[in-house]
């Protein structure tokens, strides 16, 4: 029976590479000359520190451009809110979401079923939702339902079973 997995990753090594291309820029760039701007990465955490807010708007613009530009989605990324930190600096914690959760599980299948082809069915398993059919052309058109409808996740689809 066709099958295939719904799964909302990040290519940590491109995550990785984009935030390496955007601290590089920044070392290089006269805007940010005499700051004390950063991005540092802990795994899906980043942190942008720097000196005021209008700063941090551009630093924020000039990683979601290499983020964009290693086909990271910013779909998965959750910006938290802005922080004074030591001095007269601002901080901004980023958090790249990885997994289907619960509620957003729920809700794909409960689409899947509502406006899915008949026989098509759903269920979830961890942090992902797995899709079977009897039919390949069914799950194909359950993949371009979920791509057509916006969800905030970055969705991809693995694991196709013939």
């Amino acid at each position: 029976m066709p099958s295939f997995d719904i799964v909302s990753e990040v290519d940590k090594q491109e995550l990785k590479n984009a935030v390496d291309q955007a601290q590089r820029e920044l070392a290089n760039r006269f805007d940010f000359k005499n700051t004390n701007s950063s991005i540092e990465q802990a795994d899906l955490i980043l942190t942008l520190k720097t000196s005021s807010e209008d700063r941090l708007r551009a630093l924020k613009t000039l990683l979601e451009e290499k983020l964009v530009k290693r086909q990271v989605s910013l779909r998965g990324i959750e910006w938290g809110k802005v922080e004074a930190a030591s001095g007269e600096s601002v901080r901004q914690i980023v958090t790249v979401k990885v997994g289907i959760n619960s509620d957003k599980a729920r809700e794909i299948n409960k689409l899947i079923k509502e406006k899915g082809p008949k026989g098509v069915s759903s269920q979830t398993q961890g942090e992902q939702v797995r899709v079977t059919s009897k039919k390949r052309d069914d799950l194909q058109e359950v993949m371009s339902l979920l791509k057509a409808t916006d969800l905030e996740l970055p969705l991809q689809f693995n694991n196709f079973r013939d």
